[in-house]
């Protein structure tokens, strides 16, 4: 006798369920911490799938193919007993692949160990519906992931994809970095064993999790929680990617435009951004962003985007190239620097409530920002400096914002100092010599 799918599954999944359900998304990042059941709540979902659905067959992969045997194999093994339906399937014990009997439908288990090969599997029977990347941080990068969907998202009219993970430590690592991006046919869930019926899990299960969180928190909430609890070397940790719509954009007040110069290898980046001061949150919403684009090509991209021809801030080490914009027509100014500019800057872009990235049309930006991290020297310790590299857009959002910078950094150093003039205490005192008396000047 056939199990209901609602006795299977743990409370926090039925949601999800419903949404594969109602075909609402393709890819499905279930994300969490140990015993959240997610591979359960998975490999459950593929079995149904493939007994609906008659031109349904699944690939179910992990980085190494050495592991498939004794994880993901099992728990699809698991999946069909538990729904009391073996005995309509086949599964040999020395072969990876299942074979759903009445229909000839195969779950296939593959290791990625080298991605060009999965673009042989084929089906003598439907096509490839269901996907399942297990445990996707051992996966070597994106673009190692959209290799292997670029091989197999063809040949049928929609598709499931499951990648499941606990999440590394570190926010900048690629797994957790891709998850804060934003995609319409995607949905994150996060879960947690506490989430679970106790008794699924078992008593001892339960007092591993509570011990842990006695003697060492972090652990526990790292590992029982799925929490991302940094590595101490993320930059920052107030970013957030969502979409900026055009109306929003309209409400904006304080907008500033930066950028920073590159041709042959760094590239150029040109950021629009609108800062609120009394809430202490920075809105990213338009890039321009390249490598090898000429003078004439960056003044035409920024005069498609700043038709009132608002200042834009500029790296000062490039006089050449703003005169030339400058002649085209562009109001383009040198930024004030010092040798703490940069730190003052980054620190500044610290301290904001929230970065809010639009990543969809800002995607090179939002990258930047979600993986900047310190470095570590030989003994594995993190360097004091910030890197500099890989932060074309962070600079140019740092021009654009230079008057606020300055005044943090000023303000940062009166705090230490209380003798020590701020930048608008020393922008008075020069108009002042210049108007030839007191002179107040609102900033």
């Amino acid at each position: 006798m056939m199990v209901r799918v609602s006795e299977v599954i743990s409370p926090a999944f039925k949601p999800v369920h419903a949404d594969i359900k109602h075909r609402r998304h393709t890819h499905y990042w279930l994300k969490g911490g140990r015993g959240s059941t997610k591979s359960s709540f998975i490999a459950l979902e593929i079995v149904l799938g493939i007994m609906r659905d008659p031109e349904a067959n699944a690939t179910v992969l992990r980085k190494v193919k050495e592991t498939l045997k004794d994880s993901v194999f099992e728990q699809i093994k698991w999946a069909i007993y538990t729904l009391g339906v073996q005995n309509f399937w086949h599964i040999p014990q020395a072969q990876l692949a299942m074979t759903y009997i009445p229909t000839g439908q195969k779950i296939l288990f593959r290791g990625a160990d080298n991605p060009k090969k999965i673009k042989s599997i084929a089906f003598a029977k439907g096509y490839c519906k269901y996907f399942w990347y297990e445990e996707l941080d051992e996966f070597n990068g994106m673009e190692e992931i959209r290799m292997i969907n670029q091989s197999l998202l063809r040949g049928g009219p929609e598709f499931v994809v499951f990648y499941s993970y606990n999440p590394p430590k570190s926010l900048t690592n690629w797994v957790n970095a891709e998850a804060q991006l934003t995609r319409p046919d995607r949905l994150i869930h996060h879960s947690d064993y506490l989430s679970v019926p106790r008794e699924w899990l078992g008593e001892q299960f339960i007092l591993e999790a509570e011990h842990l969180k006695e003697v060492n928190e972090p652990a526990y909430n790292h590992e029982y929680l799925g929490e991302i609890t940094g590595t101490g070397g993320e930059v920052f940790a107030n970013v957030q990617c969502r979409p900026i719509s055009d109306e929003e954009v309209k409400e904006f007040e304080v907008i500033r435009r930066g950028l920073d110069f590159g041709f042959a290898v760094d590239p150029l980046s040109y950021v629009v951004c609108a800062y609120n001061r009394k809430y202490k949150r920075l809105f990213i919403y338009h890039e321009f962003y390249g490598v090898g684009v000429s003078n004439h090509q960056t003044y035409e991209a920024i005069s498609r985007e700043n038709k009132g021809n608002d200042s834009i801030y500029a790296d000062s080490a490039e006089p050449r190239t703003i005169n030339e914009l400058r002649q085209y027509g562009l109001r383009i100014a040198p930024v004030k620097k010092g040798p703490d500019s940069v730190e003052y800057g980054i620190k500044f872009l610290q301290d904001l409530e929230a970065i809010i990235i639009d990543d969809q049309r800002c995607p090179e930006t939002a990258r930047e920002f979600l993986n900047y991290e310190l470095e570590k020297d030989a003994q594995g310790n993190f360097k004091a400096s910030f890197p500099d590299k890989d932060n074309h857009s962070i600079d140019a959002v740092r021009y654009a914002l230079n008057y606020e910078c300055l005044k943090y950094r000023d303000e940062q150093k009166k705090k230490k100092d209380p003798d020590n003039p701020t930048y608008d205490e020393l922008m008075q005192r020069q108009l002042g010599d210049v108007m030839g008396g007191d002179l107040k000047v609102n900033l």
